[in-house]
């Protein structure tokens, strides 16, 4: 296991599924002991409704996330030099975070999270999905930074 950062930056492609639930599952587990933020390659939707349901069975509530692109980021004085780490979790996320590399000293990880959307037609199906999703999420989680802390707040 590789030593923590101390801000970890999650990336994916619209900042609506993927990385919003990382951001929510980082904080639960590790509390203010890393900070953690996240956002997408571009802003043209809002939250998914799949990701905030399946957040909530474990306890991470995602209703007041605000979508944001990294071109917001920098507009709002969101410095990406104020992470230590960028976690890409789509190909398009990678590629954007790497970009950055050329000019600040940042760590960029893959990890290759399956995208959930559109991959079912029932809502159950859709859940089904999106647990497989975060899950998959909780598991590299688990594995790049160890076991959860007990948070109390």
């Amino acid at each position: 296991m590789a030593s923590n950062p101390t801000a970890v930056l999650f990336a994916c492609d619209h900042n609506a599924v993927r990385s919003p639930m990382a951001e929510g599952i980082m904080k639960k587990f590790y509390g203010r002991r890393i900070f953690v933020q996240s956002v997408g390659v571009k802003h043209d939707l809002e939250i998914d409704g799949f990701s905030i349901a399946v957040a909530a069975e474990i306890g991470v509530s995602l209703e007041k996330h605000r979508v944001r692109s990294f071109d917001e980021m920098e507009e709002w004085g969101d410095d990406i030099d104020g992470y230590d780490l960028v976690i890409a979790l789509s190909p398009a996320s990678q590629r954007r975070a790497l970009e950055y590399t050329r000019f600040h000293a940042l760590e960029v990880e893959y990890w290759p999270i399956f995208d959930p959307t559109g991959l079912a037609t029932t809502r159950e199906d859709n859940l089904k999905v999106y647990r497989q999703a975060r899950d998959q999420i909780i598991e590299n989680i688990i594995a790049r930074f160890g076991p959860p802390f007990e948070i109390d707040e």
